[in-house]
């Protein structure tokens, strides 16, 4: 699909909006009024149109529920001081976004259909984004194999689709993780660096035994070793040490997040030293272990910021430091203020919709 100027709009009859308190539902049960889908066939994606959200109705062939073939993104858009709405880093997360179709030997999806698809209907939809404190309209552009076939091959066919729900906290507190030996995330050359739906689907059973031994996440470590720290549950993972910045360096099995490297261009905006590099367990402990003030956190579009009070290496559980001076939330402070207009937006990262 070439260019897009306008795409046709079925308006809904009614909205549901009226009655709904946008600023206290729970996080990701509410769809917007509408969606936006295209379809892809014969090398090109056409019928691109904005519709009244919907329920998809598909064949029981769909490739899509055999083989794998689904990508998606996370992404917010917030309430301007003006009133209007800005998309954070629309274009760092459309490259992403392809980044993974292709690993996944899925189609792109062009820069101009995947912008004017979102602003139309975040334009459309606008009423639905939030004002309220850590709130927002989170966004779910996605895209599913559709042909229908039982046959492992890669798709011909596919729907793209962008939808809505309006969000406040991920996480109501710090949490409390464990450091995951057993099980690992991603492999060297796999798929652990793209958003697709196989990545979340492994990592839901040592989460939830997890959790059933109370903690509320788990930090992955690296398949080879199960020496390095990779990743914290679905997010990039932050620690602050000795007042330098360290995270993980991004590999084919580390997400390139969005919300981990705008923290990392505002940590070293503010003069803080940043290290993106392996962290074994063993240094983390001797961190921990030290008089070393030491500050953990997860970074992701839908947390944010999640801070953790506790992290657990074998049977010793250790806390860390997350007092409200704690640069993290400066961090999260400080992003908020971007997007929402209260602070210059220096890196052009707002996507700005002009609403009526």
């Amino acid at each position: 699909m070439h260019r897009t100027t306008t795409i046709p709009v079925q308006r809904t009859k009614e909205s549901r909006l009226p009655g709904l308190d946008i600023n206290n539902l729970p996080f990701g049960t509410t769809p917007t009024d509408h969606l936006f889908i295209a379809r892809y066939a014969d090398g090109e994606w056409t019928e691109a149109r904005i519709e009244p959200f919907h329920q998809l109705t598909m064949s029981p062939f769909a490739l899509c529920f055999h083989y794998g073939q689904t990508v998606f993104e996370g992404m917010k858009a917030f309430r301007l001081e003006d009133g209007n709405v800005s998309i954070f880093r629309l274009q760092k997360h459309h490259e992403r976004f392809n980044r993974s179709l292709q690993r996944l030997n899925m189609p792109d999806v062009p820069y101009e259909l995947f912008r004017e698809g979102m602003r139309q209907l975040v334009a459309l939809d606008h009423r639905w984004v939030p004002s309220g404190k850590d709130s927002a309209l989170y966004i779910r552009p996605f895209v599913i194999a559709s042909e229908e076939r039982i046959k492992v091959k890669t798709s011909d066919e596919y729907l793209f689709l962008i939808v809505g729900t309006p969000v406040g906290h991920y996480y109501a507190r710090p949490l409390r993780v464990k450091v995951e030996t057993e099980f690992i995330r991603a492999a060297d050359g796999g798929t652990g660096y793209a958003k697709c739906g196989g990545n979340y689907g492994g990592a839901l059973l040592p989460t939830q035994r997890a959790v059933e031994a109370g903690y509320d996440q788990v930090l992955w470590t690296d398949a080879q070793t199960r020496e390095f720290i990779e990743e914290s549950g679905t997010m990039n993972v932050l620690f602050l040490i000795d007042g330098i910045l360290i995270t993980p360096a991004l590999s084919s099995t580390i997400l390139d997040g969005v919300t981990r490297d705008s923290i990392l261009q505002l940590a070293r905006a503010r003069g803080i030293k940043v290290q993106e590099r392996k962290i074994s367990i063993r240094e983390l402990e001797a961190a921990l272990q030290s008089d070393t003030r030491v500050e953990a956190f997860g970074a992701g579009t839908a947390a944010v910021v999640a801070p953790i009070e506790s992290i657990t290496i074998g049977d010793q559980a250790y806390d860390c430091y997350v007092g409200e001076d704690a640069a993290m939330f400066s961090f999260k402070t400080a992003l908020q203020a971007i997007r929402t207009g209260k602070a210059e937006d220096a890196w052009g990262w707002n996507e700005v919709v002009v609403v009526e």
